[in-house]
């Protein structure tokens, strides 16, 4: 019905945004990786949508990827899995790291993303293996032991692999593991 909105970022409230469409604002509920991407607040931005009607609610998602917005579809086909699940799933990881955790059969992975459980995190596997493909994923590249350090520390806080690596290259070279990890959190907020 939605496929598409071009529009004004008038609020921006993690996971929701307001875009204002020529006087008519639509929330829209994003994956943070999404989130992080967008511009600020008054510029103009495009979002891919998926509108998801239920008996209670009708709740419009948004992606800036075709590759982000088709994984989601992809998601919510599987039994047990929600638009609210698929959302914390491509939030918790990019979908080059869920093709390639797919791809290697390492639930692991997935059982690290806050609402999905063993069994969540098997079937998933199960069901998405060979739908996927593995290329979309490109490993971050890590310069020294701090930086790898770094990377591990912004991983476990919840920020996906993508959304780390491009913090680290913000960073100075020589920097200290403590201090790059204030510094790295600074540029994602």
């Amino acid at each position: 019905m939605i496929g598409k909105l071009t529009g004004v970022i008038a609020e921006k409230s993690p996971p929701q945004v307001l875009i204002d469409v020529q006087g008519v604002g639509y929330e829209v509920d994003v994956p943070m990786s999404t989130f992080f991407n967008l511009p600020g607040l008054g510029e103009r931005a495009s979002l891919l949508t998926h509108l998801s009607i239920r008996e209670d609610a009708h709740v419009l998602f948004g992606f800036l990827t075709p590759e982000e917005r088709s994984t989601f579809r992809l998601l919510i086909k599987i039994s047990g899995v929600g638009p609210k699940m698929a959302l914390s799933l491509l939030s918790g990881m990019s979908v080059g790291d869920l093709a390639q955790a797919v791809s290697k059969q390492e639930a692991g992975r997935l059982v690290k993303v806050p609402g999905i459980g063993k069994k969540t995190a098997e079937r998933l596997l199960l069901e998405l293996k060979g739908k996927l493909s593995p290329d979309l994923s490109l490993p971050v590249s890590v310069a020294n032991d701090a930086q790898a350090d770094i990377l591990q520390a912004l991983v476990a806080l919840g920020y996906s692999e993508k959304e780390a690596g491009a913090a680290l290259k913000t960073l100075p070279a020589d920097v200290g593991v403590s201090e790059g990890i204030k510094l790295a959190m600074k540029h994602l907020s």
